[in-house]
């Protein structure tokens, strides 16, 4: 079994390969390679998955983990926090609205609302890498 400790990392590195897989798809399809651009949609969307996995299983077992900076970096901490978690929230159904698009062939549909989800897709994945960094290593101490 893995540590409870190891499941913030494991949570940013999913979120890392996430927007890594993200950035990699929007270049794949900018130079019409569509298989590319599909496996790397796709592998997103299994990074994804399984980050938000890992994510509730982790909160389930461990509870809150409190920010420990002080001055204007807080300030700035919860506004990334709370950017982070209303578009994670908001993310998850623009997700899963463009892939069904994508695997029912409505390349139209699907293109509409891919030039909002990628962006914001991949803004959730860099801020939570941004949280984690910013919890666990530049202000420890939960």
């Amino acid at each position: 079994m893995i540590p409870l400790t190891y499941f913030p990392a494991i949570d940013a590195t999913l979120n890392a390969t996430s927007a890594v897989l993200l950035a990699m798809g929007y270049i794949c399809i900018r130079r019409r390679r569509i298989a590319a651009h599909r496996a790397c949609m796709l592998s997103a969307v299994g990074s994804s998955t399984l980050f938000l996995i890992c994510y509730l299983w982790y909160h389930y077992h461990h509870g809150v983990t409190r920010f420990r900076g002080i001055g204007a970096v807080r300030g700035f901490y919860f506004a990334l926090l709370g950017s982070h978690t209303v578009l994670a929230a908001v993310i998850v159904p623009l997700i899963v609205i463009t892939l069904a698009r994508a695997l029912r062939r409505k390349f139209i549909k699907h293109k509409q609302i891919a030039r909002w989800t990628l962006p914001l897709w991949f803004y959730v994945s860099i801020t939570g890498v941004l949280v984690y960094l910013m919890l666990y290593h530049l202000y420890p101490g939960a």
